[in-house]
Parts: structure tokens; sequence; C-alpha cells
């Protein structure tokens, strides 16, 4: 199912405290969003902007395509 997005789109990274690692990359509604409140205290989403976001997504399908090429 393709996601929409629009004016209340936000966009977010995940990121696990323990390791500092980036779990997840996504966007929902700010509807969906829970105010922003993080379920799990061992997790810290950090919101991003629109153009932040497409630039990530963009340079990680670069790099893992690069990695595949190989």
């Amino acid at each position: 199912m393709q996601q929409v997005e629009g004016k209340d789109t936000r966009y977010f990274l995940e990121i696990e405290l323990a390791t500092l690692k980036v779990i997840r990359v996504g966007f929902d509604q700010k509807q969906s969003l829970n105010k922003g409140k993080q379920n799990n205290p061992s997790i810290h989403r950090l919101f991003i902007t629109k153009g932040q976001y497409n630039k990530l997504v963009s340079r990680c399908k670069t790099e893992l395509q690069s990695i595949l090429d190989t």
C-alpha cells in the first residue's frame, strides 16, 4: 500500500539509543504519530524536513546500488 504524502506528512529517523544506529527512516501523517512521543524509551525519533528525507533516501539507494553492482 502506497503511503500518502501531503501537508500533514512528517519525516523522521528512528535511532536506537544503545548503539546510536538508525533503525528506521520513514514518514507518516502527523495525526498518526502520537504527537511525537515515542512508546519505546530505547528509541529516539528525530524529525527531519522533506528535503533532508529525500536526500538521505536517494543517497542510501545510490550506495546500496553500488554495493549490489560489485
